[in-house]
């Protein structure tokens, strides 16, 4: 069953059949339920970290800063490294996850099976979360959590970059941004039922309640088919691998992608490890600067401190919990509907044109951010009505126009410039660098409101100033390029084509 025509071209001028099968459209949404769980898990983070009933069962210091003792600084009430750590605990177990297990995993067994693990991971961190009896407990919770995270982000990126048509990647890959985004908003508004349940345990609910979309998207990998790329990679059959892809493209001309994907795995064919290889040959120097750096500047932007202690934020400037919870509901509204918009503009404009213009939007946003705190917010006291109306509707502006930029781009860049030998390890360092900043922004976030105030959103907007410039030098376009033939964009760019033309030169000296 076909849903529209599709066609791309390729280096050399030919063009792939094919068009948006049903089939290939419900197995990308299928697996694009991996973003909700990381989704919820964002959502859950920063609400259950502000409800006083969590806080007063694992944090009591942290409940009696919040309760009014006006020795400690409004911008110091939540700084806890107890309290960051259950954050980032989730991001440690999914950094050494991916790092060691799951890019070699994805790349000998699949992307399938790397997807039931990380759900049922998932499903288990979910339980111990909701059944937590003291602190060591949520942490080891969140730990469990990230293993699933440490496997279903490797997989599932890749997943939908591999099976989606050249000329929608895109839209297809953006297909996990939006689940991340409504798992966030299902997340925040479960948080915002939770805080009301009487008797001090809605935090529970919270925490356990993640096991939904780890069970709906684990149920779902079972069923899922195996992509084209990965089957000639293990050594499939080549007629098996050709009938798979002609119902993915809806086609039976598939010769002309079929023989570039299995020409990229004959060229990796070396016997090398795909990590040692991505990491000591200079041809893969720019597909590992894009791997390492867009993750950390997704980070260094702040947006993740936005994500993670939304509700501790609008709590320091003076609002309730309630109040706070229900305004972080709201923010991700903003998020989900920009990041629908996404969906429409990203084959069209292209990646670049959108990272740039969500910078200048997220630059101008976070200095208004850091001005109002600056000029209203002291030590003690709170913040006229105004001016925390005002702040909410900054951040509002900041995560909008991070969610139709940033935010899919990030995850969607990276899968698109990796030729298939390097492939898995390539989305491994990806996610690697993701996990080690995030960590750093959750473990350092509350500790550097302390000490640094408002002039913490002064140094998230520096960094959002050096990642527009590297969009704009050193960031070439990938817009509608076959994923099997985008090398050719390094070697046609001012700065990089001469990095691979040096190996290039140097290759051919030594034949």
């Amino acid at each position: 069953m076909a849903v529209g025509p599709v066609g791309a071209g390729g280096e050399d001028g030919r063009q792939y059949g094919g068009r948006i099968t049903m089939f290939v459209a419900l197995s990308c949404v299928t697996a694009a339920m991996g973003g909700a769980i990381f989704g919820y898990d964002l959502g859950t983070s920063g609400g259950v970290s502000s409800m006083g009933s969590f806080l007063k069962e694992f944090f009591p210091d942290v409940y009696r800063r919040m309760e009014g003792d006006v020795r400690v600084s409004n911008y110091c009430k939540f700084d806890s490294q107890l309290l960051t750590l259950f954050t980032s605990s989730l991001y440690i177990a999914g950094l050494l996850t991916a790092m060691l297990l799951s890019s070699w995993f994805t790349a000998r067994r699949g992307r399938r099976p790397s997807m039931i693990i990380g759900g049922a991971a998932f499903l288990a961190g979910a339980a111990v979360s909701g059944g937590a009896v003291n602190v060591y407990m949520a942490i080891l919770g969140r730990a469990l959590l990230g293993v699933g995270l440490g496997f279903a982000n490797q997989a599932v990126l890749l997943y939908l970059s591999e099976m989606a048509p050249a000329r929608f990647r895109g839209a297809f890959s953006n297909g996990f941004q939006l689940s991340l985004c409504l798992g966030s908003l299902a997340a925040n508004i479960i948080n915002y039922g939770a805080e009301k349940i009487t008797g001090g345990w809605g935090w529970r609910l919270s925490l356990g309640l993640a096991g939904v979309p780890a069970a709906l998207f684990t149920l779902g990998a079972v069923f899922l088919p195996e992509t084209p790329n990965s089957l000639v990679q293990q050594g499939e059959d080549r007629g098996k691998v050709r009938a798979l892809l002609q119902r993915i493209r809806g086609t039976d001309a598939v010769d002309d992608e079929l023989d570039d994907i299995v020409a990229a795995n004959d060229a990796a064919q070396g016997g090398e490890n795909g990590l040692r290889l991505l990491l000591s040959q200079p041809r893969y120097r720019p597909q590992l600067a894009v791997a390492v750096l867009m993750p950390a500047f997704t980070q260094l932007n702040g947006i993740n401190a936005i994500g993670f202690y939304a509700p501790v934020l609008l709590r320091t400037v003076g609002m309730g919990e309630s109040l706070a919870l229900l305004s972080t509901v709201i923010t991700v509204v903003i998020y989900t509907a920009s990041t629908v918009v996404f969906v429409f503009v990203i084959d069209r404009f292209g990646r670049r044109t959108l990272l740039i213009a969500g910078s200048l939007q997220m630059l101008a946003s976070e200095v208004m951010i850091g001005a109002i705190l600056e000029a209203e917010l002291g030590d003690e006291g709170g913040m006229g009505r105004g001016y925390a109306a005002a702040l909410f509707v900054l951040i509002g502006v900041y995560v909008a126009g991070y969610s139709w930029s940033w935010g899919p781009m990030t995850w969607l860049v990276p899968t698109e410039v990796f030729p298939l030998e390097v492939r898995a390890a390539g989305q491994s360092v990806t996610v690697a660098s993701g996990f080690v900043f995030t960590i750093f922004i959750a473990q350092g976030f509350l500790a550097m409101l302390c000490r640094m105030r408002a002039w913490l959103f002064f140094f998230f907007a520096g960094w959002i100033v050096v990642m527009t410039g590297f969009v704009y030098w050193f960031l070439p376009e990938t817009k509608g390029m076959p994923i099997e033939q985008v090398g050719k964009v390094w070697k046609e760019h001012w700065f990089w084509g001469r990095v691979v033309g040096l190996h290039d030169l140097q290759a051919t000296e030594k034949l």
